[in-house]
């Protein structure tokens, strides 16, 4: 979660669901809303047989590239369970170098209730640190934005310049850095 994001970490999650398991509107999280989402993750925490979080930094993200950082966000998720499954599935591509056979799936987070509850997972988790973040960086209003390329986030970064948890490599940023420093 948080890939396009033009601050703070890309999160992943990884929820092991009991089989035959059904939890009523569990779908892609960005189709939900923070009421809906927050009132699932109770269930997600309740039902699930485990979950876990792999965080990122931005600056591990200005390092990586986005791509990589969020395989390793992923890797970081799977690798904090402590029943290792046998099998993943993942919303979108494929976990490389990693020893659990998995499958990307596209748009898995509408089609498989691990997936979508995953995303449940990683979004509020992400949601909860950006508005931590926002107490640290006010000038930011990560608290409504949450790190996003809102207009409003962008007049931000004009007026105060990126802070420490800003993507430097990314677009906005980048320009930004290039042309006012």
């Amino acid at each position: 979660m948080g890939r396009g994001a033009l601050a703070g970490p890309v999160i992943a999650s990884a929820v092991i669901l009991p089989p035959n398991i059904k939890i009523d509107d569990l779908k892609d999280s960005k189709k939900l809303t923070d009421t809906k989402r927050r009132s699932l993750l109770n269930i997600i925490k309740k039902k699930s047989i485990e979950f876990s979080i792999g965080s990122v930094s931005s600056v591990e993200i200005d390092i990586l590239n986005i791509f990589n950082a969020s395989f390793l966000a992923m890797k970081k998720a799977v690798n904090n369970l402590k029943n290792k499954p046998d099998y993943i599935l993942i919303d979108g591509f494929h976990i490389p170098s990693i020893n659990i056979n998995n499958n990307g799936i596209i748009k898995g987070d509408n089609r498989f209730l691990s997936i979508s509850a995953a995303s449940i997972c990683a979004k509020v988790f992400r949601d909860d640190l950006m508005i931590n973040m926002s107490k640290k960086y006010k000038n930011y209003l990560f608290e409504k934005n949450k790190g996003y390329g809102t207009k409003n986030h962008l007049e931000k970064i004009n007026i105060y310049k990126p802070c420490a948890i800003h993507r430097k490599t990314f677009s906005p940023i980048k320009f930004f850095l290039k042309h006012n420093v």
